[in-house]
């Protein structure tokens, strides 16, 4: 099974290293010295990790045959992707990858259906739960402890609390208006 690890940013330096956009819960385990990533665009790679550091709070890494800027700056936007285990799971029980939530029914905490997992978007600050509803609708649920409090790979669903206006935007509360001031 292949999961993307990384979206590859800008050239850094002249020496060929890049930044990265890490994806995975796992940077010391899939992006290490030695690993070998598929590409997407597939045309860019594999691509060899030679190596890896932190600088500012960003992850650089350097790629074998990627010597200087302009060869970096050509890997721009690229997706780094491992190949992975389909029956391995991440070592922190909170942790989960986007294939083990894929089509888990969805319901609230009295037990009603909300619907199926469709994605998982993985956005700046937090990653969202694309769920299908049953009338083919989506809603997005961040995924977070205090919405989703659990998931039950056995059972194969996951239970959201839901906020307000959520699920139903007329049940939506306004925290505050521009008239009322």
């Amino acid at each position: 099974m292949q999961l993307v690890v990384a979206r590859i940013g800008r050239a850094h330096g002249i020496k060929g290293e890049v930044t990265v956009e890490v994806r995975t819960d796992e940077p010391e385990l899939r992006l290490a010295p030695g690993a070998v990533l598929a590409t997407e665009p597939s045309s860019v790679g594999p691509l060899t990790i030679t190596t890896g550091r932190v600088h500012s709070g960003r992850l650089l890494l350097r790629f074998e045959g990627v010597s200087d800027r302009t060869a970096a700056e050509a890997l721009r936007n690229t997706l780094l992707i491992a190949e992975v285990d389909p029956e391995e799971v991440p070592e922190d029980p909170e942790e989960f990858y986007d294939h083990q939530l894929i089509d888990l029914d969805v319901v609230t905490r009295d037990g009603t259906a909300v619907g199926r997992i469709r994605e998982v978007s993985h956005l700046p600050y937090q990653d969202l739960l694309i769920v299908e509803r049953p009338d083919g609708s989506e809603v997005m649920v961040p995924f977070v402890a205090e919405i989703v409090p659990e998931i039950d790979l056995e059972e194969q669903r996951a239970v959201i609390d839901p906020p307000p206006g959520l699920l139903d935007e007329s049940q939506a509360e306004v925290a505050s208006s521009r008239e009322d001031s």
